[in-house]
């Protein structure tokens, strides 16, 4: 039986405004898909009840983050709230190595630090189906004022503006079918020719001899 050779993992960027459903959707996946991780980033905050150091976030010092800055060790990195957030280079590129697919959940402003560092990455947006819709999810818990969801939904919708910066659009309605159509892009990418290629190389030469 020919044998097949190992073939590069694809990085994927997925984004989306809070409330979209971004976190679950990518949740199922990897429940579903063994061949893809998330990547989980590094930051400064401080660990919150029920969280874990490695699962959750790679929780480390300022001057341990500032460190890695300096040696450029993430692919991207942000500061928010005065709390540093950043995705490890070397972890990624490592995973990629091992035919390991990786997703990086992040906003699209590091989507654009993503797309210089990695040009070959795949992007996915995410997107609630109605205004309503994104409303009724992001006033769900019932504990937020008025203000505050109203404040949200503004961020979120300027979130949603940079849509058209991805080479996917998904509409997170039902979520099952949102599910079925991300697992699509990630099964659509590993079949293309260039990967089929490599990976069954010693199946085409037989074939073709």
């Amino acid at each position: 039986m020919p044998k097949s050779t190992p073939t590069l993992g694809e990085l994927y960027i997925i984004s989306a405004p809070s409330g979209a459903g971004k976190t679950s959707l990518v949740a199922a996946l990897l429940e579903r898909d063994p061949k893809v991780e998330a990547s989980v980033s590094h930051t400064t905050r401080q660990t919150r009840p029920g969280e874990q150091d490695g699962v959750n976030y790679n929780f480390v010092s300022v001057e341990q983050f500032e460190t890695l800055v300096g040696q450029n060790g993430f692919m991207e990195y942000a500061k928010v709230f005065d709390n540093y957030y950043g995705s490890a280079k070397h972890w990624i590129l490592d995973k990629l190595a091992k035919g390991v697919d990786i997703i990086l959940e992040i906003d699209w402003q590091g989507a654009q630090q993503v797309r210089e560092a990695h040009p070959t990455a795949t992007s996915i947006f995410i997107l609630p189906p109605s205004k309503s819709a994104l409303h009724e999810r992001l006033s769900g818990r019932g504990q937020d004022s008025e203000d505050v969801i109203a404040a949200r939904m503004a961020e979120a919708e300027s979130e949603s503006s940079h849509y058209h910066e991805f080479d996917y659009l998904l509409i997170n309605d039902d979520f099952e079918h949102a599910l079925n159509e991300l697992a699509a892009i990630f099964l659509a990418n590993r079949l293309r020719l260039a990967k089929q290629r490599t990976l069954h190389q010693d199946i085409l030469s037989e074939l073709l001899s």
